[in-house]
Formats: structure tokens, sequence, C-alpha cells
């Protein structure tokens, strides 16, 4: 396997440096700073070590296997998935489910089957907000939306709005991550004939441990990843193992994105946060920057599946659909909304001749001084 590699590069500007012949010293070309041999055998020493632990820190993994378990067949008997037959999507529901609105492309066409072949939640956040609190919530959302099309309201199947269960992987770990920045701070001295800018340039290295508890990262491609994080944060504290029960009046989604697939995702939000925890600490600097990437790794990288209540509603415009989300725990919501182009004109036309009117009177009142 091909390990990491650094380079003998200058410290302080980043430029390519080279011995030069019968000194001590390695001067940088290109910024006229210098460095004994022994100061930078240091610095790569050190660089050789970080580009290690980043190797190392790819290479670890989350317990992706043990996310979910088996249904027993006394579950599986009262549950069904729902195949849209417009768009694809397959929704789980309970037995007593007979018919029903797609949620994602508001199709009422739905065919039944048995439901197999999908891993049992370990827990479940039951739904707090009530339908009559969704259409409410969605109600207030319209209001003060100036360019909002008239018609867009008056049609609106608000009724429709659907309660969903979007199934959720929830990875936890220590992490441990260590990086390197780069810190600057300039010293200005004014004399009658210069300004003399001295700059002193630091290596800061940072180490620490930290424990993520429940990233979520959601186990649907047909739920927009931008509208879930949206209506995040999700209060985790009120989790509750997992029973069909609470499936009852409500749909599910039955996941297409399994634990091993979420990997990469969750992998990306605990390097953030990560990268954000020891960047925080290099403080008292005019200038920092991160000089490599942060070696992040992962213990005890356990994984578990759950599902938590969102309101749906997906409905039509001028033959062009719009959702909203809204977490059916916090209810927070978020959607899209069209523009009336007609209001739209009115309103940069009307912005246009008031800011005209305002600079006519400003000129015309210092003509008048």
């Amino acid at each position: 396997m091909a390990g990491n590699t650094v380079s003998y590069k200058c410290p302080s500007c980043g430029a390519p440096i080279g011995y030069i012949p019968s000194t001590d010293k390695i001067v940088c070309e290109y910024c006229g700073t210098a460095f004994k041999i022994e100061t930078l055998d240091d610095i790569y020493d050190k660089e050789q070590a970080q580009a290690a632990k980043n190797r190392a820190a790819k290479e670890a993994t989350w317990h992706t296997e043990k996310a979910g378990s088996e249904w027993s067949e006394e579950e599986l008997a009262h549950m069904h998935a729902f195949t849209c037959s417009s768009c694809g999507a397959e929704i789980v529901c309970d037995e007593n489910t007979m018919a029903t609105e797609c949620c994602y492309c508001g199709n009422p066409t739905m065919l039944p089957s048995r439901f197999t072949g999908m891993l049992k939640p370990d827990y479940v956040i039951p739904f707090k907000k009530t339908k009559e609190e969704a259409v409410a919530a969605l109600e207030e959302f319209y209001k003060g939306k100036r360019l909002l099309p008239d018609k867009f309201t008056a049609n609106n199947r608000v009724q429709a709005i659907q309660g969903m269960y979007v199934p959720f992987w929830l990875f936890n770990s220590d992490i441990s991550a260590s990086g390197v920045y780069k810190a600057e701070n300039d010293s200005v001295v004014t004399t009658a004939d210069e300004i003399i800018t001295t700059t002193s340039v630091y290596r800061c290295e940072r180490n620490g441990s930290m424990r993520f508890e429940r990233i979520p990262v959601d186990g649907s491609k047909k739920m927009d990843d931008s509208y879930m994080e949206s209506i995040e944060p999700f209060d985790y504290s009120e989790l509750v193992p997992f029973s069909s029960a609470y499936l009852s009046g409500f749909l599910a989604d039955k996941y297409d994105v399994d634990a091993e697939a979420a990997v990469t995702r969750a992998d990306e939000r605990v390097c953030r946060s990560a990268e954000g925890c020891l960047e925080n600490t290099v403080i008292g600097y005019m200038r920092t920057r991160q000089m490599e990437e942060c070696a992040v790794f992962k213990e005890n990288g356990a994984v578990q599946y759950a599902m938590v209540p969102v309101w749906i509603l997906t409905t039509q415009y001028n033959g062009k659909p719009y959702t909203f989300m809204m977490n059916g725990q916090t209810g927070r919501l978020v959607g899209s909304l069209p523009a009336d182009k007609n209001k739209l004109l009115l309103y940069t036309v009307g912005t246009f001749l008031a800011a005209f009117v305002v600079l006519y009177l400003l000129l015309s009142n210092t003509i008048m001084k």
C-alpha cells in the first residue's frame, strides 16, 4: 500500500527549499528565512508522524453490522409496504392502511404487498406534533410572503399533509483527533522613512479527544438531505425502544441507504466537527489556517437504526411539486415556495422607483443649498 508522503517546504511561505552545500543552514530563496538543519528535521519528523496518523485514521471503520435487528414473524404479519406506481417510492404502514397518497409526488395510486427485506429499527422518536399543529405551522409559514401567488395558497391541499417515520442511522464513537495549523502575527514599526512589518510564523499542533453521540444520517435517497438537516436537531434523549405500535396511523419510509452506505456522510460530519473544535483552540493570532488534513481516529464506532417523525406535504402548482417538511417532534418547518412573476416585476419596479425618488429628493436638496 502506498503511504502518505511529505516534502521539504518552507514552514513560513510553503515554497520548496533545498540544502545549500558547505552551510549548516537551509535558506528559503523565496522569503529569505533561514533554518537550522536540526530544526527542519524535527518539523518533518512530526509531519511524517502526522501523515502516518492520517493513513491510520482513514482505515478506521464503523461497526455497521450491529445496526438494527430482525423482525419477528408476528411483527411482519401486521406490516405492509406500498409501492408508488408514479415515482417508485416504497412506503411502510400498518395493516389498517388501505389507501393513501404518496407524500413525495402526491399520486393516490398505491399497490399493496407484504413487507419484507428490511431490518427492524432499534429506536423510534414518537410524534409529538399533531396534524392540526402541522397544518397551522404551514399556514403560518405562508404569512408575510409578498411574492407568493394567490392561487397557490387558495388551492393548496393542506389537509393532505401526512406523518411519516423517516429511517436514520445514528453513529456513536469516541474520537481522538490531531491537526497542525499555521498561525501568524504582525508587528508594525513606523519610522520617518518607512513602515516595517514583521511577521512571526508559528506552527500550532493540536490534539484532543471528544465523544460523538447519535450523529444522524438519513437512510432515504428520496428525502432531500438539505431539508432533513434543516429540520434538525431531533432530541435523541426521547428515543424509546422501537415498537410497531408507533406506526399506527402513520407511514414509514423504507430505507434505501443502508448503514454501510451512510458511513461516508457520517465521516464527513464527524471530521468537520472535530476539525472545527481543534481550530477553535488556535487563538491569540491574527491569522490562522489549517496546514494539512486532520487525523481523526474512531474508537468503538457503534451504529444504531432509528425512525424519526416528520410531517410531509408535497403539493402541485403549475405542474411543479413543492415540498414542505416539519420536524414531528420540535415543530421546525422548512419548504420551497413559488414566486408570482407579476408580483416580482411590480416589486422590482416599485423598489426602483422608490430608490429613484429618494435619490432625486437628495439631489434637489443639495442643489437648493
